[in-house]
């Protein structure tokens, strides 16, 4: 209990001047990464703890245009859902990190700069942040269990609705072959994307929403100064003997991401509240697509 409400006034002091209310009014989900003591400033070069050719991080400029991108398609979406949809940008913030909470019938998603900056955060990698946070919001069922944050679709449900439905949605009128043009594609996201998907355009997105899993998961490897990179061939093998409701680790989040990017299941299609099997692949009926066994476990 103490670790939890230090971890609410955290959060709430860094969110600013947002009111003080009861109830539901305050519930807080965990950010987009496990708190952190990273911090990326205005005008610092941060360097990542191993050796890579990403060159990412997000100007100011960016850091908006991604935004105005995504709240141009979802804003009507969260109204439809029974909630305002309020990005707070918080470009000078060097928090590595991104938040979403509620007050009332505001849903608030909190995007910080610090994360923006991160050179290995690409445009997509930051898109798809934007669409885990908005997936705690509308991500459907698993649930984060407890008072805490009962509302919030949990920390993998998030990931897995951002490749599944979030990047879909704000991709499909995008001009993908130039978002991707000189960009190496990995062998097996290819060959899966070509497979699963017959239209060209698909392909492409589901090509592009892996790559944005990818940029999130060196920044994972980063801030747990892991030696060993995540890959698309190298699944984690474990299998949680219950639905695990944090933060899964670097190459199990990853996983995620591909995972949705390569399920079939059209992005109109709506995930249910209570239903995890709604609008999602599933064990055993799709042969991939299906949320990874090393943080969620079917209802078999």
């Amino acid at each position: 209990m103490v670790k939890v409400l230090r971890h609410t006034a955290l959060v709430l002091a860094a969110i600013g001047t947002l009111g003080v209310g009861t109830g539901h009014d305050h519930e807080l989900c965990e950010g987009f990464v496990p708190e952190n003591d990273m911090r990326i400033p205005v005008g610092y070069q941060h360097r990542m703890s191993f050796p890579t050719d990403v060159r990412g991080g997000l100007t100011e400029e960016d850091f908006n245009a991604v935004i105005d991108r995504f709240e141009a398609i979802y804003t009507e979406e969260f109204t439809k859902l029974g909630g305002k949809l309020n990005v707070n940008r918080r470009w000078t913030d060097p928090t590595v990190n991104a938040s979403a909470n509620r007050y009332g019938n505001t849903w608030n998603i909190n995007m910080y700069g610090g994360l923006a900056r991160h050179p290995a955060i690409t445009q997509d990698g930051f898109m798809l942040v934007i669409c885990h946070e908005a997936g705690h919001h509308i991500g459907g069922a698993p649930k984060n269990s407890g008072w805490f944050a009962s509302w919030a679709t949990n920390e993998g449900g998030s990931d897995y609705f951002a490749s599944l439905k979030c990047l879909r949605r704000i991709f499909e009128n995008e001009d993908n072959e130039a978002a991707l043009a000189g960009v190496e594609i990995d062998p097996l996201v290819q060959e899966r994307c070509e497979s699963q998907f017959g239209n060209r355009n698909d392909q492409l997105i589901c090509m592009r929403s892996s790559l944005a899993g990818m940029s999130v998961a060196l920044l994972f490897m980063d801030l747990r100064k892991e030696t060993t990179a995540p890959g698309f061939g190298t699944p984690d093998p474990n299998q949680v003997s219950q639905t695990y409701n944090m933060h899964p680790g670097t190459q199990c989040r990853l996983d995620t991401y591909f995972a949705g990017a390569i399920c079939p299941v059209h992005y109109s299609i709506p995930q249910s509240d209570t239903d995890p099997l709604q609008g999602t692949c599933n064990e055993p009926v799709d042969p991939v697509g299906f949320r990874p066994r090393c943080w969620y476990k079917p209802a078999l």
